[in-house]
């Protein structure tokens, strides 16, 4: 690392602390050239993600929208809020591990109704009915007929 005070291209780390939280590592530098102390932080650098809409703009992934959309759909239900906080924990660490920049809405609203169908299947229903924007009552009663088919199956 660069020195500050004389700008030396080498220096030895004195001490290392865990800070902000264990989000960040605070170096105590020392200048091999000039002997003057520094402090340096390490942090990880978060690739920002962004959501593809359906009509194509691109927006910052946000894990609140997510968040908000699976309570709403286990309104009234029986799925506490640790389920709840898991399936969105675990929808975020696929995302942000998956190590793409861009993803679409849809392989989001894909992930979120296979967590649900495991979790709540009237949940799954609800969430499925605005994600996929049913126009009218055939085309729900079509997924129904779907979902009751997949579960005679399994």
């Amino acid at each position: 690392m660069k020195c500050v005070y004389c700008g030396h291209g080498d220096s030895k780390v004195v001490d290392s602390r865990v800070s902000d939280g264990a989000n960040s590592i605070r170096r105590r530098r020392e200048c091999i050239k000039c002997g003057k102390r520094f402090t340096s932080y390490e942090t990880v650098e978060m690739i920002p993600l962004l959501v593809v809409k359906r009509d194509g703009t691109r927006q910052p992934f946000n894990i609140l929208k997510i968040r908000n959309g699976i309570i709403k759909s286990c309104e009234k239900r029986p799925v506490s809020s640790e389920q709840i906080n898991a399936i969105v924990d675990s929808i975020e660490k696929q995302l942000l591990g998956s190590l793409e920049q861009e993803i679409s809405s849809a392989q989001i609203g894909d992930l979120v109704m296979q967590k649900l169908k495991s979790l709540d299947e009237i949940a799954y229903v609800r969430f499925a009915a605005v994600y996929r924007q049913f126009t009218d009552i055939s085309t729900f009663l079509d997924f129904i007929k779907t979902l009751d088919k997949e579960n005679k199956i399994s």
